[in-house]
């Protein structure tokens, strides 16, 4: 979040190459910033939530209430896109290996090999769908437990959750 506020914000050329990033705020230090933008339009809007140094999809949720949020806890809460990116009718995630050999000047190699990952269920923005973690999560950890989830035959297939 610093690097993105740093580079991106006081950058008006990479600004609107950047907007796609949604509003973040690092909880408790920005509960005072959040609450306001939350008191402003926030209570209109879905927000997921997702603990510090947690993998696997645990403690990840999406809310839409304010008591739903903790109030000590460390936690990072972003706005949650209303209309993400879908590939048939699923969230996705891309995972892209580079090596970065030098900062200054940037050199960066991106591998040729990539990962994606699919919610196992399709996507839906209604509130009565928050709770289904096969629908927002494209953790294998989560999915793999859905009797929907498609295992992959083998690496070069694109029927399953898991394409390489």
């Amino acid at each position: 979040k610093q690097w993105y506020q740093r580079r991106v914000r006081g950058s008006h050329n990479l600004s609107q190459e950047y907007d796609f990033l949604p509003l973040t705020f690092c909880l408790p230090s920005e509960w005072k910033n959040f609450k306001r933008y939350w008191d402003e339009t926030g209570h209109k809007q879905k927000w997921i939530i997702k603990p510090p140094a947690s993998a696997r999809g645990i403690g990840i949720k999406v809310v839409h209430k304010i008591n739903q949020i903790p109030r000590k806890r460390s936690i990072i809460i972003q706005r949650y896109l209303a209309n993400p990116f879908l590939i048939n009718g699923r969230k996705f995630d891309l995972r892209l290996y580079v090596y970065v050999s030098s900062y200054d000047p940037l050199v960066v190699y991106l591998y040729d090999n990539g990962l994606v990952r699919f919610a196992s269920s399709k996507y839906s923005y209604s509130s009565k769908s928050f709770s289904n973690r096969f629908v927002h999560l494209t953790n294998y950890s989560v999915n793999k437990n859905n009797t929907d989830y498609i295992r992959n035959a083998d690496e070069s297939g694109t029927e399953s959750h898991k394409w390489y």
